[in-house]
């Protein structure tokens, strides 16, 4: 059975994946940039580049993203890769962004290009904003004021359960009928802001709502939340984006790969009530 790592097995997506590998009879070897704690731990610290020689010993697959808190991704997924493929890895399944493909200059895809470009079998998945986002980085907000605060006007997004992104890798590190192939991940549709408070609020019992603020105002709270500053401008740029519609597009991917609707963000506010009460 194979022998897998998992670069950032404590996050959203990773913690999910490493839950399902596990299930299905892999051996999960989940990278962690602190000290191991357990056995199937390894210390992996993209930033200082410790640790990559140990983390992909004895595996056969990977499973690599770049961590949050940093806008040169390309700069922390270039040794991985190149590790990957000096290890010999039979498959690397790459997590970016929707969106990563549209600029060739872009750090996202110039990682993923390095990829294809490995001879390594692999896989990119592109998965659009998370749903997971209104329980951790928007969740500030709704606490204090009840409000979903983005500078995102009226533009929909099809919001995506981490769930379903760590079913669709957990599908594409297992089996190989699908290599070498790039899938855009998005919920099973679109919609705006005030429609996700809306279903919030029903969720919760609680008012929540939107308030539209200026990217500047993102940015600003950004930084004051002790984001560095190239990071926190990226995000910014990122929700121009979503602002501009890029965000709206839905794929059938998460079915094809899976054999599963992608969850509904109904669900997703049902599973997660204990975040807002």
């Amino acid at each position: 059975m194979s022998r897998i790592l998992v670069v950032g097995a404590s996050g959203t997506v990773g913690s999910e994946l490493s839950r399902l590998l596990a299930a299905q009879g892999a051996t999960v070897v989940k990278a962690t940039r602190r000290t191991p704690t357990a056995a199937d731990q390894v210390q992996l610290d993209l930033v200082g580049r410790v640790g990559l020689k140990a983390a992909f010993g004895g595996v056969d697959r990977a499973f690599l993203l770049a961590p949050p808190g940093h806008a040169d991704q390309e700069a922390l997924l270039a040794p991985l890769i190149d590790e990957a493929r000096g290890a010999g890895l039979q498959k690397v399944v790459l997590m970016t962004a929707m969106g990563a493909n549209a600029d060739e200059n872009t750090p996202m895809r110039k990682a993923e290009r390095r990829l294809e470009a490995s001879g390594l079998a692999w896989n990119i998945v592109r998965p659009n904003w998370f749903m997971q986002n209104f329980n951790t980085f928007w969740l500030h907000g709704i606490q204090t004021a009840g409000q979903i605060f983005l500078p995102v006007g009226k533009a929909k997004g099809s919001f995506i359960d981490a769930r379903d992104i760590a079913a669709v890798a957990s599908r594409l590190l297992m089996r190989d009928d699908l290599t070498n192939r790039d899938f855009d991940l998005t919920g099973p549709r679109a919609l705006d802001h005030d429609e996700v408070a809306a279903i919030l609020s029903q969720a919760t019992g609680k008012a929540i709502g939107f308030t539209d603020i200026t990217p500047d105002a993102m940015l600003q709270g950004l930084l004051g939340a002790g984001l560095p500053a190239d990071y926190a401008g990226f995000l910014v740029q990122l929700l121009g984006h979503f602002k501009a519609g890029h965000a709206e597009r839905t794929t059938d991917a998460v079915q094809q790969i899976t054999g599963h609707a992608p969850r509904t963000i109904e669900q997703y506010a049902k599973d997660y009530r204990a975040s807002w009460v």
